[in-house]
């Protein structure tokens, strides 16, 4: 779809006005937009335009947000992946899907250098929104905190519940962090997971999760309505966005029913029960073999 102007703000897309806009066609199949319901097919446009808006402050607001918490998180997710070429091993194939601005991707080729002396496996970093791999793809030629070759990561524009341009069986580790809530399709998504990943392949997901203490779900709900659309307002003049962002997180399925989802698409849960809270439940990261 081609965003009109008039739905345009200071350059931004008005993700209210869109979104009420498209609420509005009666094309069939409903699916929901944060609390809105819209129609199926417009739902990849309305979150590509929210990722447009917020590519060039997203890295920033996640501190904001989250007080650099989202950092350990994020940090604790690929120590526990461990991700490296061994001794005697082949290079790796990595896949880091909704993986923007390459915070992930570049944790996790920063890890298997530092850690497994890795300098040959390659990432291929996937999102369907074109500004915030660009924001990534220039985050790989400039940035020093970590230990990275970008000429062995591609950044590719794909949507997760395809991946037309990754083959079968093609990837070792895949990664997906702080994105899979916004798929149109989350079991699509996985069971194109479970396609391109190798037997033995493992898929890992960071999300924001359901919190396990009724107290501090109380604070976390009252600071995500309150605080973070405000911050998102005064911070980078953009309450919509992230307005939709906390409403994301509500709606995404509770720790428990999306592991079911994942054994669904045919992965072995790893661990006990698949899945690790963090920060109370806050996030939880997901993991599943495919055998």
């Amino acid at each position: 779809m081609i965003v009109k102007p008039s739905l345009r703000v200071a350059g931004r897309i008005n993700i209210r006005t869109f979104a009420t806009s498209v609420s509005c066609l009666n094309t069939g199949d409903k699916t929901h937009f944060g609390f809105k319901t819209v129609p199926t097919e417009q739902k990849e446009d309305l979150v590509r335009g929210v990722f447009s808006n917020v590519a060039s402050n997203y890295d920033y607001m996640n501190d904001a947000m989250s007080m650099g918490i989202h950092r350990l998180w994020k940090d604790h997710f690929v120590r526990k992946l461990d991700p490296g070429r061994r001794p005697g091993g082949e290079p790796l194939s990595f896949l880091d899907v909704a993986g923007g601005t390459g915070d992930i991707a570049f944790r996790i080729m920063d890890h298997a250098a530092r850690i497994h002396g890795d300098r040959e496996s390659v990432m291929n970093v996937v999102d369907i929104n074109a500004e915030m791999l660009g924001e990534g793809e220039k985050r790989s030629k400039t940035q020093s905190t970590y230990l990275v070759d970008p000429e062995r990561i591609t950044f590719k524009v794909q949507n997760a519940e395809t991946l037309d341009a990754i083959a079968d069986e093609s990837q070792d580790i895949y990664t997906v962090a702080f994105g899979i809530r916004n798929f149109t399709n989350v079991q699509a998504a996985l069971n194109t997971a479970y396609r391109v990943l190798k037997p033995g392949g493992v898929f890992a997901c960071l999300e924001f999760s359901k919190v396990n203490n009724a107290v501090l779900d109380q604070v976390y709900g009252a600071y995500s309505f309150n605080v973070i659309p405000l911050m998102g307002q005064i911070l980078v003049g953009d309450r919509d966005s992230y307005q939709y962002l906390v409403e994301s997180i509500q709606r995404f399925p509770s720790q428990e029913e999306f592991a079911g989802m994942i054994q669904k698409a045919g992965f072995t849960l790893a661990g006990d029960c698949g899945y690790e809270n963090l920060t109370f439940g806050i996030a939880a990261i997901h993991v599943g073999v495919k055998l």
